[in-house]
């Protein structure tokens, strides 16, 4: 549901600044079979953080869809049973999003989220080709040690994309969504669900959209959650992204504590931008994940991508005024832990991300959308990088229709995050275009993800049992959960002035303060 401006590997870091989907769900390892499963039969297998076990399979389909003699893939699956007897025809697919995370990585995450939809209904989880264990596109990069001293200007993006092509093992022309729409409908089959309900987060919202263009006669119901219209560009996210500055900057001068310590936080923001933008800030530090000193490279691009990346996560979005304080002082250590917080979280195949993003958005651009990316730093360095690696990965292009909006009475609903960093409501909103039977509900305290952070998994249960939108009551999501922002590195609360402080606690408070900085930045 992300951008990898933060992680480790080179052709991660260029190519994929347009990553829309950060999971806010918990990473979990698929229990690995010792022999290939057999799908004649029921097998078992396990995943991280769920003590059941779960039934798994795999369907074998054509690499090629026009070349069925040809290479097979293996599409994998996993189905959490309903807890209760209930309507044992229908499934609840959630699709994940990325474009390039793996469904069955986040099988716990989905269990807990849709725990009440799980009462009645399988929840089914499939790895979408070039994910997880569906023959996976992936590229792997240097370690976050090696990351952190790094200048990703000394990168050459088309040698890394050219690189990353030559080791996959496969036609990467095959791995859009298109062909995945088969794949999860062959799945569908393969188990013998009469019909679905749909969740679809940020980039799996397309993949929603398409099964309701094609497969409307198997769907019961669909929620959105962080859409993504199929009129828009995936590319067109620097305006989301900037939106989203701003309203952190906006949140930070309107509550009272935060506005008292951090008084020039747009001003402080945009010196550090200033400063990076003529050279990198060369330091040591330690490493937040080790503790050990080593040698920071502060580039533009680390910085801009930290901080985005907490934009996505409430809890860690509260440390982000604070970050950007210390870093206008020189200091980066509190960068380098939103930094560690987001390393290589989101879970992204690379090569089938870039798969997507050059069949069907790169060349959807028109010349005006071209000219609107180019006046934001994130939509700049996205045309830049993709220019370069898409003319890699030759991929073709979707047909104009691909873009249309969808038009369905489908029981459907939609949901934004009022912050966002990715997907804002407007974009919801364009969605609901030609969607008769659909609601669009905002969060107005949630960022990408709503169902994971406020009542939208209740909606959503309500949804799947009645079948319709009517009932559906949104009040629930006006809920405050907002999270304080941090006003140093280890609490929310203001510090005492040590003018005011007791004499004998002056001398504590400031080593019990650095104390705490150092354990917590």
């Amino acid at each position: 549901m992300a951008d990898i401006i933060t992680t480790t590997s080179p052709l991660k870091f260029l190519i994929g600044m347009i990553i829309i989907s950060l999971s806010a769900l918990s990473p979990s390892v698929f229990a690995k079979q010792d022999s290939k499963i057999d799908e004649s039969r029921v097998n078992h297998c396990y995943v991280d953080d769920l003590a059941e076990r779960l039934k798994c399979g795999f369907i074998s389909v054509p690499e090629d869809r026009t070349k069925p003699n040809g290479k097979q893939i293996d599409i994998h699956y996993v189905v959490l049973p309903a807890i209760k007897n209930g309507a044992n025809s229908e499934a609840f697919l959630a699709i994940a999003g990325g474009p390039g995370q793996s469904a069955i990585d986040n099988a716990a995450g989905f269990s807990r989220m849709f725990s009440k939809v799980r009462q009645k209904r399988d929840i089914l989880l499939i790895d979408q080709r070039g994910t997880g264990r569906s023959n996976v596109l992936n590229c792997e990069g240097e370690g976050f040690e090696e990351a952190l001293s790094i200048n990703e200007a000394d990168f050459d993006v088309t040698k890394e994309t050219q690189a990353c092509l030559d080791k996959l093992d496969a036609d990467v022309t095959q791995y859009g969504s298109l062909n995945a729409l088969e794949d999860f409908e062959s799945v569908r089959q393969h188990l013998g669900y009469r019909k679905l309900h749909l969740y679809g987060i940020s980039y799996g919202t397309r993949m929603a959209q398409l099964y309701m263009r094609k497969y409307p006669q198997v769907l019961s119901t669909v929620t959105i959650d962080g859409v993504v219209p199929m009129q828009q560009s995936v590319l067109a996210i620097g305006n989301a992204i900037n939106r989203a500055f701003e309203l952190l900057i906006q949140n930070c001068d309107e509550n009272e504590l935060c506005g008292k310590q951090f008084p020039n936080l747009k001003g402080d923001l945009h010196k550090v931008d200033a400063e990076l933008t003529l050279k990198p800030a060369i330091s040591q530090v330690r490493d937040p994940l080790t503790g050990e000193s080593t040698q920071l490279t502060m580039t533009r691009s680390k910085f801009m991508g930290a901080i985005r990346m907490a934009l996505y996560m409430p809890n860690v979005r509260a440390l982000i005024p604070h970050a950007i304080s210390e870093a206008a002082k020189g200091n980066f250590q509190p960068v380098m832990g939103l930094y560690s917080l987001t390393i290589d979280s989101t879970g992204i195949a690379m090569g089938m991300h870039a798969s997507v993003v050059c069949g069907e958005d790169w060349q959807r651009l028109t010349q005006e959308e071209r000219d609107a990316a180019n006046q934001t730093y994130f939509g700049q360095e996205m045309i830049t990088n993709f220019e370069k690696s898409c003319a890699i990965w030759n991929m073709p292009a979707v047909e104009s229709s691909f873009s249309a909006p969808i038009s369905s009475n489908i029981p459907t609903l939609a949901l934004s995050g009022q912050i966002d960093p990715a997907t804002p409501p407007s974009w919801g909103e364009l969605a609901m275009e030609e969607l008769t039977n659909a609601k669009h509900f905002i969060a107005p305290y949630a960022t990408h993800g709503v169902a994971n952070q406020s009542c939208g998994n209740d909606l959503i249960a309500q949804l799947v049992d009645s079948g319709s939108v009517e009932g559906l009551d949104r009040s629930c999501l006006d809920k405050d959960v907002r999270r304080n922002f941090y006003l140093n590195a280890s609490t929310v609360e203001a510090i005492p002035d040590k003018a005011d402080a007791p004499k004998e606690t002056k001398q504590a408070d400031t080593r019990h303060t650095a104390e705490q900085g150092d354990s917590h930045d």
